[in-house]
């Protein structure tokens, strides 16, 4: 939950799309370094540009991540997460961007191990991403944090189809408290069971939902930390006869398909 030892930078550009800009949270050594960085996209919620929320990519960048995101405001069908992805391949592909000006970015963005996140809408727009986008194929992990349950998605005109994930994914939401009113427990389980494998769900006990985004920022950086950096240590928060998950009190309803 504490930010990692990377002092963190951010990178602006605006774009010509809806959502505005691209936002570009990085480990600041990354200006000086000769190495590549693994990649975190994130999906807006509902109204939630991501300058509402800059702890978040932030502590993720500290971490040892590049993270992209945008002002997006209608992040369900993944649009804004394949733009990100375009841009950072022009990013890594091109010594200048514009002339006279040095892009930090050259061949510094590990797109081998790229990963996804986002929270109610946002969260839809993960699985739409990994599932329905031109790069889809790019994603190594995702997790979605209380995604919009598959009814009201469906009214919502947000359609989403989670058998067709096949990635490892970490499905987190709130429980008690108020609840999570946009997916409740059943409905998360039934997202669950959608995907055939490579599987986690939780809920956290006493957690709305819009404190979902943040409270869960150790393990979504955990679960990135092993899925895209190798982190065993990291693992062990989420495989064996003790994992973390399983036993942290502030947590129920935990599954877990990885194999």
């Amino acid at each position: 939950m504490s930010n990692g030892e990377f002092e963190v930078s951010v990178y602006e550009e605006q774009a010509l799309q809806v959502f505005k800009k691209y936002v570009i949270y990085y480990p600041a050594e990354l200006e000086t370094s000769d190495k590549q960085y693994p990649v975190i996209v994130i999906c807006n919620g509902s109204g939630t540009p991501i300058s509402k929320y800059p702890a978040v990519p932030e502590h993720y960048a500290s971490w040892g991540f590049i993270v992209i995101g945008t002002e997006e405001e209608n992040a369900w069908n993944g649009f804004g997460a394949e733009m990100s992805i375009r841009h950072l391949q022009r990013l890594n592909d091109n010594e200048q961007i514009e002339a006279g000006k040095t892009n930090i970015f050259y061949q510094k963005v590990d797109l081998s191990n790229v990963g996804i996140v986002g929270h109610s809408q946002g969260g839809v727009g993960v699985l739409n991403a990994i599932t329905a986008q031109t790069h889809k194929d790019i994603y190594k992990a995702a997790v979605s944090l209380s995604p919009t349950n598959k009814e009201m998605a469906h009214g919502l005109e947000w359609d989403y189809d989670a058998t067709l994930v096949d990635i490892p994914i970490m499905l987190i939401s709130g429980a008690g408290g108020g609840d999570d009113w946009v997916v409740t427990g059943e409905q998360l389980e039934s997202i669950y069971n959608d995907v055939a494998d490579n599987k986690i769900m939780m809920r956290r006990n006493d957690t709305p939902h819009g404190e979902v985004l943040y409270s869960e920022d150790g393990y979504v950086t955990a679960w990135f930390m092993w899925q895209l950096q190798g982190d065993q240590n990291a693992a062990k928060a989420f495989v064996g006869d003790h994992a973390e998950i399983l036993i942290n009190p502030l947590y129920q309803d935990q599954q877990i398909a990885i194999k």
